[in-house]
């Protein structure tokens, strides 16, 4: 998860697909929780580093969040889903999958190639199907882009990198029309910022999903569960 309004430019959609990632202009995912201070530069490798290195002293109060998330994962154990993790940032929320999900088969999107660099290197070692997808959620060919269908898509603190209530209800049907029959979203974002909660169940609704409720709330976060 980032976010990064300023980077409109340089998409570079002619992206090496074969580490393609979705990352809209504005976000990466890891709970990149940015600070909304529009200042990201999720193009300089070094911006990023720096990024992530302070990222990682928020994990302890993230942590509790990621664990309802995975509680909420509708599948047993050893599922052999298929995965998508939307504006992956450097991969915090598609570890704990990886950990709960030892036959999971993960996508990892995410718009900067820094962020999906940083993600590849934290999963070199992994002996897991893993696939990184370099692509920009405000291109409306990002559903192609990232494949599928899929079991179970996860996002953690990139959506609302959007800025914009109807991208971020497009996003949503997207990912709906990116899950098998049966299949469930898991986001965890910053709704109290941006409408609240009811207003993002209901964007699901209308996307499509059949029930959409929060599993983890505490201002202005939250974890919503969607499915359909």
């Amino acid at each position: 998860m980032s976010h990064d309004p300023k980077h409109h430019h340089s998409h570079d959609h002619s992206h090496d697909h074969s580490h393609d990632h979705g990352h809209d202009h504005h976000h990466h995912g890891d709970g990149h929780d940015h600070h909304h201070d529009h200042a990201h530069d999720w193009h300089s490798d070094r911006y990023v580093a720096d990024w992530i290195a302070r990222d990682a002293h928020r994990m302890a109060e993230r942590m509790p969040i990621l664990e309802a998330l995975i509680a909420a994962v509708p599948f047993p154990a050893e599922a052999a889903i298929d995965v998508l993790d939307v504006g992956c940032g450097a991969g915090v929320v598609t570890e704990a999958v990886l950990d709960a999900f030892p036959a999971a088969r993960l996508t990892l999107q995410d718009f900067s190639e820094h962020m999906l660099a940083r993600a590849k290197e934290k999963f070199s070692s992994y002996d897991r199907a893993i696939r990184y997808v370099r692509c920009d959620l405000q291109d409306p060919a990002w559903p192609q882009q990232v494949g599928g269908p899929f079991d179970l898509v996860v996002s953690g603190l990139a959506i609302h990198n959007l800025q914009d209530l109807a991208a971020m209800a497009t996003c949503y049907e997207a990912v709906h029309g990116l899950l098998k029959p049966g299949g469930c979203f898991l986001d965890y974002d910053h709704f109290d910022k941006f409408g609240g909660v009811p207003l993002h169940q209901h964007s699901m609704k209308v996307a499509g999903f059949k029930a959409a409720d929060p599993v983890w709330h505490r201002h202005p976060t939250a974890v919503i569960k969607a499915v359909t």
